[in-house]
């Protein structure tokens, strides 16, 4: 529970204007009463987020993801209640005092034993057995404040973390998480003498490590925890929890490979900076630095794998209607090691100058053909046409071919000739399938979603229905026949901050809100829904009666329940 009053809750919410704040994440555009915008909880191309500024919620009318201010800062920025609650206080100007938020832990064991862990790596840094490495540290330019930030520690010869973790968990909770192994002799340890660098989901709580060699000459240079339940590398971002604020004030994201790019921007107070986990970019993670800032800027390593790297990035991003900026730099250096060489200004000054997509495409496609032949020639201007016609920019098209046209010294209007005209097509209409599986969940679903909307319903509902089947339904029901009881008024905004954004009810609504489109309803149609809900019941009574009597030997008590059976078909 909160420890706020749910009249203060409003007082905070209504200190805001919704609009203000959900605009300073995502573009929006006024249409009527309302604002849209593209919703950033799917992979939404068109406006289909509505915001309501009269009544302070908004509502996806694609997905159906609704909710208050502080649903949506909660979902965009992976943060609980009170903590969104927090954040809209502090921008209306409200001082309030939420005490320290504990978020819950799907794994609290594993979360546990890395919270350990990463004690244990710390303290082992600043013993005497961790003098070389932090001179090792202090030669590559990390000095104590970069080790404190980042929580640098150290993984020594001994098989002392094994111990200590089989002591004080279960010994298969500790084999879980990928620190330590088991073989004839015992438990030991997976890390030794490494430097341990911990990687961190989007909260910051350590989930994984990365140890790195330092002193003696090793095959493998990094050697990464596995993945576990805590640690899916393709759903996190490194750094994600102390850049997401910082980007947004900035409005820009820089996207790096490697945590130690991370870590070297830091030291030149570069810090809207995260990197990928040392895998292709998935989904999820585009859709996560989508959410982080408008202008995205990726700074892979400057070899031919960083290149290809990039090029993935880049379609993955486009894809969901992310168009970024790319910066490539010279020598094959990666982030870390062109700020080492070149310095802090050097490097901010590639950021401030980044190259287009079609830039970089031209200087990629360029690599793999010998533009000193013929054929190199015409196959790279191909390749060129192929990524041309890709995009709808007639004016992009034809800064490319004059460009490419003199780089050639190849006519324009051959080059033209190839490209394919973006006719627009009138768009298909869309047939809107509903998630509902039949007319009783249909029935059900629209009952809920005017409950939510009038007090009229929800009186309708205590007096008539008795059973909603569903049980989805059925719990959301009861909770705003709840509210209602408790203050005598139903308002949406005011009903979700109540559930504290509870993710079941939360999931329901959403639901309920996609099934259903239209705001007002007839008297005719509630009692229809209830009808047909009670249709559903009468039906499945006798289900049950006709099932109970072919167990029954007596004949006396089967014509009792085929009595009954009788008269619920009759509606008595």
């Amino acid at each position: 529970m909160n420890t706020l009053s749910q009249e203060k809750i409003n007082e905070i919410r209504n200190s805001v204007n919704i609009v203000d704040v959900i605009s300073s994440y995502i573009p929006l555009t006024p249409r009527g009463k309302n604002f849209f915008g593209v919703c950033p909880f799917h992979d939404d191309t068109n406006p289909s987020m509505s915001v309501s500024p009269s009544r302070q919620i908004y509502k996806c009318f694609s997905c159906g993801a609704t909710g208050t201010v502080f649903k949506f800062i909660m979902d965009y920025e992976n943060i609980s209640f009170m903590e969104a609650v927090k954040k809209v206080a502090d921008i209306g100007g409200i001082k309030v005092d939420i005490g320290k938020v504990a978020k819950k832990r799907t794994y609290p064991e594993l979360h546990q034993i890395y919270d350990l862990a990463l004690k244990f790596y710390m303290n082992n840094l600043n013993t005497v057995s961790g003098k070389e490495a932090k001179e090792y540290l202090s030669k590559r330019n990390i000095n104590e404040d970069v080790i404190k930030e980042f929580q640098i520690g150290l993984a020594l010869k001994k098989d002392t973390l094994s111990k200590i973790l089989t002591k004080k968990f279960n010994p298969e909770d500790a084999l879980k998480s990928g620190l330590i192994g088991k073989n004839d002799y015992g438990y030991y340890d997976l890390f030794f003498e490494r430097i341990m660098f911990p990687l961190y989901d989007l909260d910051g709580n350590p989930v994984s490590f990365s140890g790195r060699i330092y002193n003696r000459i090793d095959n493998s240079k990094y050697f990464n925890t596995r993945e576990t339940e805590i640690f899916k590398k393709g759903e996190l971002l490194y750094n994600y929890h102390k850049a997401k604020d910082i980007a947004r004030r900035k409005n820009q994201i820089i996207v790096v490979e490697g945590f130690m790019d991370v870590i070297r921007a830091y030291t030149i107070d570069i810090k809207n900076v995260i990197a990928m986990m040392g895998t292709a970019v998935t989904d999820i993670q585009a859709n996560l630095i989508k959410r982080m800032a408008k202008e995205v800027i990726l700074c892979f390593d400057g070899d031919e794998a960083g290149a290809k790297a990039t090029l993935s990035c880049i379609n993955e991003l486009l894809k969901i209607g992310v168009t970024p900026k790319i910066v490539r730099l010279e020598e094959n250096l990666d982030p870390d090691e062109y700020i080492q060489k070149y310095g802090k200004e050097a490097f901010q000054k590639k950021i401030d100058n980044p190259i287009s997509v079609m830039d970089f495409k031209l200087s990629y496609l360029k690599i793999g053909n010998d533009l000193t032949t013929s054929e190199g020639k015409a196959n790279y201007i191909k390749e060129i046409i192929d990524e041309l016609n890709k995009i709808d920019d007639d004016i992009l098209k034809d800064i490319t071919v004059k460009k490419i046209a003199t780089e050639m010294d190849v006519d324009e209007d051959v080059i033209k000739k190839h490209l394919t005209k973006n006719v627009i097509k009138p768009k298909a209409k869309k047939i809107e399938v509903p998630n509902v599986t039949d007319k009783y969940e249909k029935a059900e679903s629209a009952l809920v979603y005017y409950m939510l909307k009038s007090k009229e319903v929800i009186t309708i509902y205590n007096n008539k229905v008795t059973y909603i089947p569903n049980k989805e339904y059925r719990l959301l029901a009861r909770e705003i026949s709840m509210f209602y009881k408790n203050f005598g008024f139903i308002n949406e905004a005011d009903f979700i901050d109540y559930i504290e954004c509870d993710p079941e009810l939360m999931e329901t609504i959403n639901k309920i809100n996609k099934n259903n489109k239209k705001e007002t309803y007839t008297l005719e149609e509630i009692e229809d829904y209830i009808n047909v809900i009670k249709d559903y019941n009468v039906k499945e009574e006798i289900k049950r009666l006709t099932n109970r009597m072919k167990n029954l030997t007596d004949p006396l008590k089967q014509a009792k329940i085929a009595e009954e059976i009788v008269g619920l078909k009759k509606g008595v």
